[in-house]
């Protein structure tokens, strides 16, 4: 019998791995890391309840590291097979995941060094090392037609309009005569884009895993962009530091667009914007090279000969020591620096050195799970754990809802109202608990839809 097995997202937005089984193969869709609170990352150091070399083949939505930080892990731990996914995705894994394990070293590195961890030594999840190890597995789909694994499994994919590469997966279980399609969502992108094309309509699965990110939320209605131009003239009226945790593949992306509209329209003022972020950087030049996923703007924007990424005054900090610098850059200038939620990387120290100045500007641009650095300064936190320390929080904390990357409960629901029909059951995993069921409780009422949350570790048969 098919089965489907919940091996993560249950309960968390985050550490997404999802396991088919069917006539004794194995695939699994996702492999990424827990983050946020403490029991939830611990989850990264136990191994699967499977064997990793039981597993034929890996499957990814996107590139983000909460759906492929644990290849890695994966393939130290046995795993043999290919993981298959958009060529823009397997573009970006091959900067995620390097840059990762680069900081999985250096932050087990620096514990050591302070002395603040509770392990001696401190060592990392996985190293550079072993992430340029298991690229080597990966290999892009011909998305142009189904891609046919076995007897028992095939694949095709439609666009998830949430990041650069992202797809929704249309998995085809057979076994017995039987067949099944099992549609992974991954995360949903919003309508009305400024760089993508927006997700698409896909033909109604058996089962669907729907996200649940934002089912209790919705976005702020204001102007972006002019939420966005209050903030950078008050960071250049104080003379301090408007410092962004942003995702380095999605949010940089989007930030930039609208600097550099901004300056465009005459409102912004001069002050200096630093990405310090290689992966970000590069990242940037993939968005720029992968057309197949642009929106019609963007491909006039690139008709016409502008940059869409590239406003006024912008500095590409690559090396350490050109972000070290920033340390002692004078102000008014903007930082936008990963990881979005402020769990690792570079943005740590431009955070604990601009935190305790009334002066500067802390904006979040994405989703910030419960645990998180940025969860807590969403919420108001006076001091934040940071570096072995206690970092007292005087800098104004603000949050623009409005350039997240997944829909809100209220254009979910939209878009699940065009599907041709409901899925036979829908599973709602990607969120926290309250998300969750509030989303449940409003597709029940408003589509008809039978929806469930499934638990860690659950197992259906299909």
């Amino acid at each position: 019998m098919a089965t489907l097995t919940f091996l993560g997202a249950t309960g968390t937005v985050t550490g997404s791995r999802y396991l088919l089984e069917a006539g004794g193969e194995r695939l699994m869709v996702d492999c990424g890391l827990f983050q946020g609170e403490k029991a939830l990352r611990e989850r990264n150091w136990r191994p699967l309840p499977i064997p990793a070399a039981s597993v034929r083949w890996l499957l990814l939505t996107h590139a983000h590291i909460d759906h492929t930080g644990y290849i890695p892990r994966f393939v130290q731990d046995g795993f043999q097979g290919l993981v298959f996914a958009s060529a823009a995705t397997v573009d970006l894994a091959h900067l995620l995941l390097p840059d990762a394990g680069h900081l999985q070293e250096e932050d087990a590195g620096y514990a050591n060094r302070k002395g603040f961890s509770k392990h001696q030594p401190a060592l990392p999840l996985f190293t550079y090392q072993d992430a340029i190890d298991a690229l080597q597995q990966f290999q892009a789909m011909d998305e142009s037609k189904p891609l046919e694994l076995s007897s028992h499994f095939s694949v095709r994919t439609y666009a998830g309009g949430h990041i650069l590469g992202a797809r929704m997966l249309e998995v085809t279980v057979k076994e017995n005569g039987v067949a099944r399609k099992v549609l992974f969502s991954g995360d949903v992108g919003r309508p009305h884009q400024l760089i993508l094309r927006e997700p698409a309509i896909p033909e109604p699965p058996d089962y669907f895993l729907l996200e649940s990110t934002y089912g209790d939320r919705l976005h702020p209605s204001d102007d972006v962009r002019s939420r966005l131009a209050s903030l950078l003239a008050a960071t250049a009226d104080k003379h301090g530091r408007l410092v962004v945790p942003a995702f380095a593949v999605g949010r940089t992306q989007e930030l930039l667009y609208l600097l550099r509209e901004l300056a465009a329209q005459g409102r912004m003022p001069n002050l200096p914007i630093h990405v310090d972020s290689p992966m970000a950087i590069d990242a940037t030049d993939l968005y720029r090279r992968h057309h197949e996923d642009h929106n019609l703007e963007m491909d006039r924007l690139e008709a016409g000969g502008i940059r869409p990424f590239s406003p006024p005054g912008l500095h590409l900090d690559r090396t350490v020591d050109e972000s070290k610098a920033l340390n002692d850059a004078s102000g008014p200038l903007m930082i936008i620096s990963a990881s979005g939620m402020a769990t690792g990387g570079r943005v740590l120290h431009h955070l604990e050195r601009a935190l305790p100045d009334s002066r500067n500007t802390i904006l979040f641009v994405g989703f910030q799970a419960a645990g998180t650095r940025g969860q807590f300064l969403e919420s108001g936190a006076a001091s934040v754990k940071m570096h072995g320390g206690e970092v007292p929080v005087r800098a104004r904390i603000e949050s623009l809802g409005s350039l997240s990357g997944h829909a809100d409960y209220g254009e979910m629901l939209r878009w699940l109202a065009r599907f041709p029909k409901p899925p036979a059951k829908t599973f709602l995993v990607h969120g926290e608990p309250a998300g969750a069921g509030s989303m449940r409780d409003k597709i029940r009422q408003q589509l008809g839809w039978e929806v469930t949350v499934p638990a860690f570790n659950e197992t259906i048969a299909l």
